[in-house]
């Protein structure tokens, strides 16, 4: 027989809802920041319903990724409101309540109503959300989380086919999608032993979607699986390790104490360390304690068990513990991981119930959601705009070189190129290991004439990245105004061959030389 929905009352539900959704009520005045721009603003694919629906076999952007129906959002959304961000800022906010909602009903197993609606509490106002939801493109983290949650609940009530549906929604929106039968099978081997099996036709479906999937997305998004850090281009394991193990540190780090907030935590804002250190340290006692300390309160704290393992399946594509991914840490990529801190707090709660006054286990609770949501506000104008966005991440972190390539940009776009060159020089001496910010600085230098200083920018890019796409440009530039014309078809040749999407613009420089 299928088990209630939750024990949770209506009116506690909606108080999740309504806290997630009203702490981020502000965005609703916000623009389009950053990729915000290119993956919504400016992709005709998000704008039209029946454009998204036809796109379902195009890569998400550029030439990678496959998150076909995070697309479709943005089309519904585009629609709706006439392509207004508020109205897509709003969205995402209800998105966020949803997923809010799903952390406390799949507490509640578990856990005493007040402990799961603590918890659902916790992850609603968890400062460490502001980027996934104040920033459009964290769309694709709220509706895989609203995915894979909802088909662990559906599965529990003994709805198979809408836990199917569900997981393929996960997948469809973001990748990491794939962990949804995981969970699923996790959730089940954590029940009690007297509770019905879950039928083998569940398992079945569910690895025929995942196959499914993953076929797809091979097809049209496997380019993203050349992506990598520029810190990590040419590290052996063990200098991979050295640099990913503190990532992982810094991640627990948020979780539990989400003060220090970044847009960036590349080189520099977490040191590229180069040997083995205190905080790779720190990070592996952080694996162990998560892999080792879930299995052994398996029996007596499920829920944290459950939590802490799905925490770290959902952080492990962008760990870099496995294999270098293309950043180092992101706070959009902690949106599910942050279930392991709505859990604890909830088995705080829970805990704190048996042995304190009801008056006082309310009133820390409310102090520490109110530090939380105090925490989320002040970080949310940090989305408002683009130049907003960028002053504060120089002001919080000038050792951003990131940071400073981006302020570079923008100096450049408004004509200030001597501004532009110091920048661009302040990013390198920070981190001059990252080939698309030598590439991009040559290409600023070409745009100047300054060839000489260009030339072993763009020769250094292509020493470590071969066929970096602006590197090619700017070499190709180069060898035209040199009179190198063999060189220059040759270079438009080789960009053809990998980096087919600019094959137009190459064609089009080569029509207007002389003389042809």
């Amino acid at each position: 027989m299928a088990e209630p929905l939750t024990p949770v009352s209506r009116g506690l539900v909606a108080l999740v809802f309504a806290t997630a959704v009203g702490v981020y009520l502000p965005t609703a005045r916000y623009g389009f920041v950053e990729d915000d721009r290119a993956v919504v603003a400016a992709n005709p694919r998000a704008h039209s319903i029946p454009q998204a629906l036809r796109g379902f076999d195009q890569p998400y952007w550029g030439e990678e990724f496959y998150r076909p129906l995070t697309v479709l959002s943005f089309a519904v959304d585009w629609t709706v409101s006439g392509g207004r961000a508020g109205w897509l800022h709003l969205m995402n906010a209800v998105w966020h309540g949803i997923a809010s909602v799903l952390v406390a009903l799949v507490l509640a197993r578990a856990l005493s109503p007040a402990a799961a609606v603590a918890g659902g509490l916790v992850f609603a106002l968890h400062p460490v959300h502001t980027e996934a939801v104040a920033g459009l493109v964290g769309r694709a983290e709220l509706l895989a989380a609203v995915g894979m949650l909802g088909a662990v609940l559906c599965a529990r009530r003994r709805r198979w086919a809408a836990a199917v549906a569900c997981a393929a929604a996960a997948m469809l929106s973001k990748e990491h999608g794939v962990i949804t039968g995981v969970l699923i099978v996790l959730d089940r081997w954590l029940q009690r032993p007297d509770e019905p099996p879950y039928p083998r036709s569940l398992y079945v479906a569910l690895g025929i979607v995942t196959a499914v999937f993953l076929a797809a997305w091979y097809v049209i998004g496997r380019r993203a699986t050349g992506d990598v850090a520029p810190v990590f281009l040419g590290a052996e394991t063990a200098q991979r390790l050295d640099i990913a193990l503190p990532g992982v540190l810094r991640a627990a780090w948020l979780l539990a104490w989400p003060l220090n907030l970044s847009a960036d935590y590349g080189p520099r804002v977490i040191p590229a360390y180069r040997a083995f250190s205190l905080a790779a340290l720190g990070g592996a006692v952080i694996v162990v304690l998560v892999l080792a300390g879930g299995w052994r309160i398996r029996r007596t704290a499920p829920t944290l068990t459950f939590a802490a393992w799905a925490a770290a399946a959902a952080y492990l594509p962008t760990s870099n513990l496995l294999f270098p991914s293309g950043i180092v840490l992101a706070e959009r990529a902690l949106y599910v991981p942050a279930l392991l801190a709505a859990a604890a707090f909830g088995c705080a709660v829970q805990w704190a119930h048996g042995r304190w006054t009801p008056q006082r286990v309310g009133v820390v609770t409310v102090a520490v959601l109110s530090v939380l949501a105090g925490r989320t506000l002040t970080r949310l104008p940090v989305w408002r705009d683009n130049r907003t966005f960028l002053l504060t991440l120089l002001a919080d972190h000038p050792e951003s070189y990131w940071g400073h390539w981006s302020a570079a940009a923008v100096l450049a776009g408004m004509g200030d190129t001597g501004a532009a060159r110091r920048e661009y020089a302040r990013a390198d001496s920070l981190f001059d290991g990252d080939p698309h910010l030598d590439a991009a600085r040559a290409l600023f230098l070409v745009g100047l004439s300054d060839s000489a200083s260009a030339r072993p920018l763009v020769d250094r890019a292509r020493r470590r990245l071969p066929f970096e796409p602006v590197a090619l440009r700017a070499q190709f530039v180069l060898a035209l105004r040199g009179g190198d014309q063999a060189r220059a078809v040759a270079l438009a040749d080789t960009a053809r061959g990998h980096v087919p999407w600019e094959a137009a613009w190459y064609d089009a420089q080569l029509d207007e030389r002389p003389g042809h």
